[in-house]
């Protein structure tokens, strides 16, 4: 079907073909995924959920290239994963992808800033300080930028993490039970901010959650059980 006029076409920020993960085990192989097929499209909020053990978060390192699968093949932001060598899905990851994880993944001998401006001097931007303030300041923590990780809350400490996400302007960013380490309180306030930071920077978001309500705020549900796709 031909587009509207005027209307941009919707691009794909991930598709997802016949995709399998086994391991090889003595007693033979397990199977994590089988046959994983769908599309999200760029600007989508995408919820994967499933109870543990469903292969939820395997899924979620094929599809950042984090891990190569067994069979199918994953294409982000245009780029088919399984042509590329580590080096190649590193420069991908680079380039189009943001991360959250549950444990912060902040680097202790860093401050705030620091660890907000590391992935823009990773990729060369010549200045890296000025977004990481700015984007800092977004969050928060305009007053805690030269506070060390250790000497900053749990909440907190996700709030660098988000801003380090956000900082490259990622195409897609993948969150991985970002508020399982998290009080309540502090939890709904961290996925406010996700969801805000996700509206304003216009990114696709992917979230792998255990948390109903969580996984409801998201425009749709990818559902795994033992490692297939049951709905979406």
């Amino acid at each position: 079907m031909a587009d509207t006029p005027g209307t941009p076409a919707t691009r794909s920020a991930l598709v997802v073909e016949r995709l399998g993960k086994r391991v090889p085990l003595p007693s033979g192989d397990l199977t994590i995924l089988d046959g994983v097929g769908f599309t999200i499209q760029q600007g989508e909020a995408v919820a994967i959920v499933g109870a543990s053990g469903s292969g939820k978060s395997t899924l979620l390192s094929l599809l950042a290239g984090l891990d190569v699968p067994s069979e199918g093949e994953v294409r982000l932001d245009g780029e088919a994963l399984s042509s590329l060598d580590e080096d190649g899905r590193a420069r991908v990851r680079g380039e189009k992808v943001g991360f959250v994880f549950q444990s912060f993944q902040l680097l202790p001998s860093l401050t705030a800033l620091e660890n907000v401006m590391l992935p823009l001097e990773l990729r060369g931007d010549a200045d890296a300080e000025g977004p990481a303030r700015a984007i800092l300041g977004q969050v928060g923590l305009a007053e805690r930028l030269g506070h060390y990780p250790r000497q900053l809350s749990g909440g907190e400490q996700q709030r660098v993490a988000l801003a380090r996400a956000f900082v490259t302007r990622p195409a897609v960013l993948f969150a991985d039970e970002p508020t399982g380490n998290l009080d309540t309180r502090t939890g709904q306030s961290i996925i406010e901010l996700l969801f805000r930071l996700n509206r304003e920077s216009g990114t696709t978001l992917v979230l792998v959650t255990h948390d109903e309500a969580l996984a409801a705020r998201c425009s749709r549900q990818l559902r795994l059980e033992s490692g297939r796709l049951v709905a979406a």
